[in-house]
Formats: C-alpha cells, structure tokens, sequence
C-alpha cells in the first residue's frame, strides 16, 4: 500500500537568479524532502506537467529533475501510477539537502549572486561606474603584480592614510593612519573586535530590533546579548543601564539605525559614551549607511564625539560601492589600538592589494565623494518613487525607514515563509522579525530596500509582490485590505 501525502507538504521555491540550475534546485528540494521524510517512501509526486505549472518552468525541467533523482535510486516511474519514492531508500541519505542548504544559516538563503529588485544591504547595480572601476583595477594589477613579499596586515598604507583623510572631511574622525585597520567588510571588523575585546562569558547590548547578524556574531564569540529597545531617538540608554548595568560593551548603529532609520539622538549618544567611561565598557559603531542620510547631511560618527575613546568605529565600501569591492575599515581608539592590531595581523588577512590599490585611487581623486552624492539623490529618487506607487495600490500603511519602506504585516505571520517564496520571482524583500532579539513578540512585515528599485518597472514589481502577500494571508484567514491598510476598491 502507498503513502499519500499533500504535495503541499513539501516546500519547493526557486531562485531564478542563482548559481544554481533549475533542474539541480528542483532536484535537490525533492532530494532534501526525501531525506527529511517529508516526503515518504511510497508517496507520489505531481506528474511533469503539474509541477511545471506551479512553478512556471518547462516540463522537461521537472522531467530532467526527476530522472535525475530516478537515476540516483529516490525515485521510480510507476507507469500510470505516477512518479513516486522508493520504497526503501539508499543508504547514508541524511537529512541535508543535496547542496547542504540544511547545512547553511538561515540568513544565507536571503542572498543572491545577482542583485534582486528590493534587496537589503545590495548598493544600486546600475549606478556602479563599472568602466572606471575597471580601468583602476587593471592599473591597481599592473602595480602590485611585482610585489613580492607579504603586504602591511593592517592594510596597504597609501589606503589607511586615504581613509583616515576621508574619515576626517566626512565624518568628523580626527585619527592617524596608523589606528585605520583595513578589513574585508563589516563581519571582519566585527570579528577582530569582539576578539581584541576579549567579553566571552559576558553581557553585551544590542538594539532591538537591530541586525541579526550581529547577534549571532555574539552569540558565536561566547558573548552574552542582551536586547535594548530602540524608539524613536534610538538606543534607549537607560533601558539598557537597567537591563545589564555593566555589560562589556554595545554594539549600535548611530548615524542611521539598522532596521528603523533613525538617528541616535544627541542626549543619547553622550549618555552612552558616559555608561561607557564609568564601567569601562566598550562601544562598537556599526556606521551602518550613514554616509547615505537622505535627510540632509550626515551626523557626525559617534567616534568624533569628546569623550569617545572607548568607540570602535567600523565601517565598510561594499554597501555603498559594491559588494565585490570587499574592503571595510575599522579605526582603533588609542587605549585597545595595540590589541586590535595584534588581533589583526596574527589571526586575520588583509584584502588583495590590487583591490586595495584601486580603492586609493578612487578615494584620492575624489570619485568615492561624487558617488555618494550621486547615490543619496537617486536613493531619495527611488525611495519617493516606491512610497507613491505603494499609495496608489492602496497601501497606506507603508513608511520610509532609511535606504527602505517597511511593509507591515500582522503580527505571528510567517514573514520569512513570504520572504522565500517572493526569491523565486525576482524579489529579495528582507523578513522585519528575525531583527527582534527581545522576549516580546516579533513583529512581521516585509522590508523593502530601495537601491535596486526599477522604476520603470516598480508598480508591476509591486503589484507582484502584493499579490503573494494577498494570497498569503487569504490561506490565513486574514484579508490584506485589514492587515496593511489597503483600501477596498470604490
């Protein structure tokens, strides 16, 4: 006797823009379902047409797919029965998806190898000066191919000292090159400072909500976090002094607040830098996009306060050049200067020179600048554009939080489901809950990134979009027209 099961089950979504074939996706989803027991030995599968149907692909792309698993002994043509699991399954199949995607952290299946149309964290793809990009890595190539010897750990000098010059004109650092430590993103720099601060075992404050991945960084480490509530002025500082009076150290976004936008306000900042010097704790400054303020000119960072000789400032050009530059910078306040440096020559790599190289020559002549401005007024552009396309499809509950509008949904719904789904046609909107770390409920919604934004096609992307949500939440029970506000038509 067979097995049967609901098709519906078994969640196969597909990321058209990955490396990944369609016929290896679809494979590999069946694969993990087999493995998983989601699908059981006996239990019969859409036939080629039906399954193409759902997934908007051709059938011999459900038909390669399912020879492909016929010929690894998961699955056997049943004549008229249908296509089906075998009845006793290899051995050594484990619970893991045939590319290891079980092996993968959540936050891995929210990127891509190309950028999608509301993307988090991807700068705008068609505004990247390629040609002159270009032309200064092959120069940067031609001047580092004869380079012998290992490079400076800390970076090439001629990039620490145009970094510190540009941390001076445009965000207030007064610093020498020697405390710029050149990295190869956020993660790098985050990395090198929770090891030279040395907080295993001990508390740390994060904002909440605030971005998942420092968490978990935390959490890796041996680092205790604890969820401060953000409001309307930022970090409440108090609430934390409550929660974990003397935690080793915060980590926070200031100068624009990673998910909601918002500044950290003066009293705040000083009341933090204050908490800091009297327990003698650290703060990490995450200058998440602050360079890109769309609300006139950026704050200075937090690290040109007075008193600030306990922030570490860490800041990155892979969200606002692009993702393939990979270099980011971290600047090393006086009394840690010497730990973080040893951290960063004896257990991390600098980026390749020539990437380096060229990142001097864009800094120094004066491109990086212009390409800032350029960005805040097409991101300003494109995120007005976004809101008023929103407003004329009836949602009136959107609302601008920096490079992003957030959309939100009710509160328990499975925004991370909607997220994944939305992958497979071209959309990258980021799920809101897994940004709350607090024991209060997540709330869900959907963040919309700006950047790549295709205005010519922005209200059909929308229209995509709110389409599955509207789906969604039907199977919910719950109308959309309640969940966000969207108006009945008249």
């Amino acid at each position: 006797m067979t097995t049967q099961v609901p098709w519906q089950t078994c969640e196969l979504t597909l990321d058209r823009a990955g490396p990944a074939t369609l016929v290896d996706q679809i494979a590999g989803h069946i694969e993990a379902a087999i493995a998983q027991r989601v699908l059981p030995p006996g239990a019969r599968l859409p036939s080629w047409r039906d399954l193409a149907s759902q997934l908007g692909v051709a059938r011999g792309t459900v038909r390669a797919a399912y020879e492909k698993l016929i010929d690894r002994g998961l699955l056997h043509a049943a004549g008229s029965a249908g296509t089906r699991v075998v009845a006793r399954l290899p051995a050594g199949l484990h619970a893991v998806a045939a590319d290891g995607a079980g092996l993968l952290p959540e936050d891995y299946h929210f990127r891509s190898g190309s950028a999608l149309v509301f993307q988090m964290g991807v700068p705008a793809h068609d505004a990247f000066p390629a040609t002159l990009w270009a032309r200064l890595h092959r120069q940067a190539v031609q001047a580092t191919s004869l380079q012998s010897a290992y490079s400076d750990p800390r970076g090439l000098p001629e990039l620490r000292a145009a970094i510190a010059s540009h941390l001076a004109i445009a965000r207030g650092i007064t610093c020498s090159p020697e405390q710029v430590i050149v990295t190869s993103g956020y993660r790098d720099g985050l990395g090198i400072a929770l090891r030279a601060i040395g907080a295993g075992g001990k508390q740390a404050w994060i904002e909440d909500p605030g971005y998942p991945v420092t968490r978990f960084a935390l959490e890796l480490s041996g680092i205790h976090p604890v969820a401060v509530p953000v409001d309307d002025a930022g970090l409440v500082v108090e609430r934390g002094c409550e929660l974990a009076p003397h935690a080793a150290l915060a980590i926070v976004t200031p100068g624009q607040q990673a998910p909601r936008g918002v500044l950290l306000a003066p009293h705040r900042r000083q009341a933090l830098i204050a908490w800091a010097a009297r327990n003698r704790s650290w703060i990490i400054e995450d200058d998440y996009l602050a360079e890109l303020h769309l609300a006139g000119r950026s704050p200075d960072a937090m690290a040109a306060d007075e008193g600030a000789e306990r922030v570490i400032h860490i800041g990155t050009f892979s969200k606002t050049i692009a993702p393939m530059v990979g270099i980011g910078f971290l600047v090393a306040p006086l009394p840690l200067a010497r730990r973080l440096i040893d951290v960063a020559t004896w257990l991390t790599a600098p980026p390749n020179p020539a990437a380096q190289c060229a990142l001097v020559s864009f800094l120094r002549e004066g491109h990086y600048l212009r390409h800032l401005r350029r960005m805040r007024r097409l991101y300003g552009q494109r995120r007005e554009r976004l809101l008023q396309t929103l407003a004329g499809l009836g949602v009136e509950q959107a609302a601008p939080a920096a490079l992003s509008v957030l959309l939100p949904l009710p509160d328990g719904f499975d925004d991370q489901h909607l997220a994944r789904a939305a992958r497979a046609h071209g959309l990258g909107p980021a799920p809101l809950s897994p940004w709350f770390a607090g024991a209060s409920q997540p709330r869900s919604g959907l963040m919309l990134a700006v950047a790549n934004v295709r205005e010519r096609q922005v209200e059909q992307d929308c229209r995509r979009l709110l389409g599955m949500i509207d789906g969604a939440l039907r199977q919910d029970g719950r109308l959309y027209e309640v969940a966000v506000g969207r108006q009945k038509p008249g």
